[in-house]
């Protein structure tokens, strides 16, 4: 079987990692449930921060958010690696700026996770991933963006959203942590 997989907020904790780098940059003490209710991606209205000026601290942020002690989410790489030893093709398939690709790979594999070059692809924009999952021919494919998984709700390929806050409306099957993956692929047989 094919595996596609988000990287950010899917597979590693990246919004609430930014959430903390933040908090101490901006030496503020914004409470963490504020940030388990939002309901958007973005975090900058938490800090009182306009869009553009929220666009501005996460793109002057992104080597402290990308490259320090994100944590990947709790049996994340252990039940990829486990896919890949049960004969299973994984892929990666992050908008991540082109920019940050190699390193990211480079960081994905540090941390534990089974990384192919030729399976690794980044890059693009939201809208672009849906032609990338396509033209794999994905069994699997898991993501938090609604932009995304709602694009691909309706084709042939079983869908999955990693559980966020500003997710909960998608009636889509959901996966809460990583050690549930194969109970609910046994479901889906």
């Amino acid at each position: 079987m094919k595996f596609g997989f988000d990287i950010d907020d899917t597979l590693i904790n990246l919004r609430e990692h930014a959430f903390h780098l933040y908090n101490r940059k901006l030496n503020r003490n914004v409470d963490i449930s504020l940030f388990y209710d939002l309901d958007k991606v973005e975090i900058h209205e938490l800090f009182g921060m306009t869009a553009e000026e929220g666009g501005k601290m996460w793109r002057g942020s992104l080597e402290d958010i990308y490259y320090t002690n994100c944590p990947p989410y709790p049996d994340a790489a252990e039940t990829l690696q486990r896919l890949e030893e049960e004969g299973h093709e994984i892929y990666y398939i992050t908008a991540r700026p082109k920019e940050h690709g190699k390193r990211t790979m480079e960081w994905m594999i540090q941390t534990g996770f089974p990384v192919r070059e030729d399976r690794f692809y980044y890059g693009m924009n939201d809208e672009d991933k849906v032609h990338i999952i396509n033209e794999l021919e994905l069994d699997y494919y898991f993501d938090d963006k609604p932009a995304v998984l709602e694009t691909l709700k309706d084709r042939p390929l079983n869908v999955f959203v990693k559980n966020q806050s500003y997710n909960r409306h998608l009636n889509i099957p959901r996966i809460h942590g990583w050690s549930e993956l194969f109970g609910l692929l046994t479901e889906e047989k």
